[in-house]
């Protein structure tokens, strides 16, 4: 069957070699997608172990449609008896890219209309809508005026991993931070810092990568387990599969933040992710922080313009780039910000710089190999 997994802007290359080493085929990068085709084991697989996926779609029709009643027939022509029962609940996440339809809570809506008429001119009876905990939760995109209406397998967005107890103000999205780690090119064989850890989220993807613990190892709800073809059996056989693959870290990880609250979060955080032994986390200023290791791979996420004024940006990062170079030498330090200015200031020599996006925020995420000598070179 043909399947749809979303991600974020810049991560698709990522998403598709992950597709590739669990073997989905035919496989084509989107945007803000990757489309595969795969079996109902690598549907429940990619849910289990995909780090940068947001949600896994399938498809079930597809039409072309230029106004709301085109719209509305085209979802009536699919038996919907098929996927649910008039007394089950269902909910209806509308996404548009289309002069056609600008409004995509309107298209959800008239998704919504056309299955639950279908019930009520066939029983008498239509379902109830329940937009937290629906029995069956629909995808409808429409691009240009083709639209795709899809099956979500996922249910709550695969990002939601459920080690997150609280936050720290502006806190990195799952999916984004692991899309960094993998794109970092770590891979356990090297130790792992983050000196401005917040509530340990770039920490713990990585931790979930050296244990090769499957991020969704721990959650209890996906909408295709509330599906008519759900194989329990399978999945039961896949989960068990998914913990012996578990392992002890090879390499430290290892985090620090200034403010306390940030530093007990992480904690926190890495104890609801079981990953209490594999992360260690201090309290303590970057500009303070000697490494407790010779060399190592570090990820950062320091704060934006948005979250200091103009005139600190330019200090702040000029002391971030002062420190990689004094004492971090043997290093490679990767930083994600949308601050110009501040990459400026870092004043060290990039090698790599990739375009993302932390929320709607347009960020560069970008690398710095540390040597003894480090040359400045202006980003």
């Amino acid at each position: 069957m043909r399947l749809i997994a979303k991600t974020l802007a810049g991560l698709e290359p990522v998403l598709t070699q992950e597709l590739e080493d669990l073997g989905a085929q035919n496989i084509e990068p989107l945007n803000r997608a990757v489309a595969f085709d795969g079996d109902q084991a690598l549907m429940y697989r990619a849910n289990l172990e995909l780090r940068t996926a947001l949600r896994i779609l399938k498809p079930i029709h597809q039409g072309k449609v230029k106004t709301e009643d085109e719209l509305y027939k085209l979802v009536r022509t699919i038996d919907w008896s098929q996927h649910m029962k008039v007394n089950d609940t269902l909910a209806v996440d509308g996404v548009t890219n289309s002069r056609l339809f600008t409004h995509s809570k309107y298209v959800a809506l008239k998704t919504k209309d056309a299955i639950v008429d279908q019930f009520r001119d066939a029983t008498g009876r239509r379902p109830n809508v329940n937009v937290f905990a629906p029995r069956l939760r629909i995808n409808v995109h429409i691009y240009n005026d083709e639209c795709t209406i899809a099956l979500d397998s996922s249910d709550d967005s695969l990002h939601k991993r459920g080690y997150r107890i609280s936050s720290v103000e502006a806190p990195i999205n799952e999916v984004l931070a692991a899309g960094m780690v993998l794109l970092s090119g770590w891979d356990a064989d090297r130790p792992l810092m983050d000196p401005m850890c917040g509530s340990g989220t770039l920490l713990i993807e990585a931790g979930l990568i050296a244990t090769r613990r499957a991020p969704q190892l721990n959650r209890e709800h996906f909408g295709f387990k509330r599906w008519p073809d759900f194989d329990e059996v399978l999945w039961a056989k896949l989960l068990e599969d998914a913990q012996q693959r578990v392992r002890k870290s090879p390499v430290p990880i290892l985090g620090s933040d200034k403010d306390f609250k940030a530093f007990r979060l992480t904690e926190q955080n890495a104890m609801a992710a079981g990953l209490e032994d594999t992360i260690e986390v201090q309290r303590k200023k970057f500009e303070k922080l000697t490494p407790a290791v010779e060399s190592g791979t570090i990820l950062m996420n320091p704060p934006y313009d948005e979250r200091l004024s103009e005139a600190d940006i330019g200090a702040f990062y000029e002391m971030i780039g002062d420190q990689l170079k004094q004492r971090f030498s043997g290093f490679e330090a990767w930083i994600i910000s949308s601050s110009k200015e501040g990459f400026k200031r870092v004043g060290l020599k990039t090698s790599k710089k990739i375009p993302l996006f932390n929320g709607a925020l347009e960020c560069r995420f970008v690398k710095y190999e540390l040597y003894d000598g480090s040359q400045n070179k202006e980003l």
